[in-house]
């Protein structure tokens, strides 16, 4: 999102309506992901399950999201998946759209195709590349999307390159500098973003932190920011994935930003991760941003979070408090 659209955010806001959309533009995806929330049985609620909707493609695709981004007006869509790039050719006819109408687009994709040449010139896009790791560990985890596809996709574009820290990423040291430096030279790489690894409850994988593991990856990614300048990570972000918001009603993202499915109809709650996230060890980007802009004060006296709750309440949807997500017992 761009500084002009904060006062677009803050007039949806007192208008009652969302600025933040998110849609799982597919249900199809050719990666089989370790810790994929989007597949996790409980992502939808106990009803149903993402590969079990029934999604759109074709004419009927671009019609739904147009359908549904007219209805909701937001001023920043991400459109995520499965697997964005299944639908490119929809996405070739959706984006330019998006575009004529002003909306900023964040498209997560693995790569695992290529990229059309002609997205290059939508002003509104941004692209995002996911990329667990260097090329040993990605490339098992994230196959077909290997390293060499993505170099391969992403040759004439500028890309955010995106990489969620898992525990096994902490217990080679200096692995992140590593990959920092990888990246840092590659011309592709407009920027580095680090997300953690969000457990559902009962998680006990091999993807989640620990206490310590938390600490030690803290301590490297703040070296990491101050090495390598395509890291982008400010320390007010860094300070919300050490705190952060404790349930889906503290947190800000979760509070603006509408989610759906691959049906455009079913909402993703509590927050775009869905299911039963442990919000303690949440380390969504986005929120830690938004988290951190609200903890934010005016003249140093008035936090931006009254104002959002005051400007939530003037614009008649109330201050929307989900139900908390309980701790884990041991």
């Amino acid at each position: 999102m761009k500084k002009p659209d904060i006062l677009r955010v803050w007039g949806r806001i007192l208008r009652g309506r969302t600025p933040f959309l998110s849609l799982e533009i597919t249900k199809e995806c050719p990666l089989r992901c370790p810790g994929c929330y989007a597949y996790a049985p409980d992502h939808l609620g106990p009803s149903t399950t993402l590969r079990q909707l029934s999604d759109y493609r074709g004419p009927d695709l671009v019609a739904a999201t147009m359908a549904v981004v007219r209805r909701l007006r937001p001023v920043h869509v991400s459109i995520i998946g499965g697997e964005p790039l299944v639908r490119y050719r929809e996405l070739s006819d959706l984006l330019p759209r998006l575009d004529r109408m002003g909306v900023e687009v964040q498209l997560v994709t693995s790569a695992v195709r290529p990229i059309p040449e002609e997205w290059s010139s939508i002003g509104s896009l941004h692209l995002v590349v996911s990329i667990d790791g260097l090329p040993a560990e990605h490339d098992r985890r994230r196959a077909p999307a290997t390293y060499q596809r993505i170099l391969k996709h992403i040759a004439r574009h500028r890309v955010t390159v995106h990489c969620t820290v898992t525990r096994p990423m902490l217990a080679q040291p200096g692995y992140l500098a590593a990959f920092c430096r990888y990246w840092s030279d590659r011309p592709e790489a407009r920027r580095i973003w680090f997300s953690i690894y969000t457990p559902q409850q009962g998680d006990d994988s091999p993807e989640r932190l620990r206490p310590p593991d938390r600490e030690i990856l803290f301590a490297e990614l703040s070296a990491a920011a101050r090495e390598f300048p395509k890291v982008h990570l400010p320390r007010m972000v860094l300070d919300a994935y050490r705190r952060p918001p404790r349930s889906p009603g503290e947190c800000t993202f979760a509070r603006l930003t509408a989610c759906l499915s691959a049906d455009l109809k079913t909402p993703i709650t509590p927050c775009q991760l869905g299911g039963r996230p442990v919000c303690a060890e949440c380390g969504c980007m986005a929120s830690a941003g938004m988290h951190a802009l609200a903890g934010l004060k005016l003249g140093g006296l008035v936090p931006l979070s009254a104002i959002l709750n005051t400007s939530l309440r003037l614009g008649g949807r109330g201050v929307p408090v989900l139900p908390p997500v309980e701790p884990e017992t041991a």
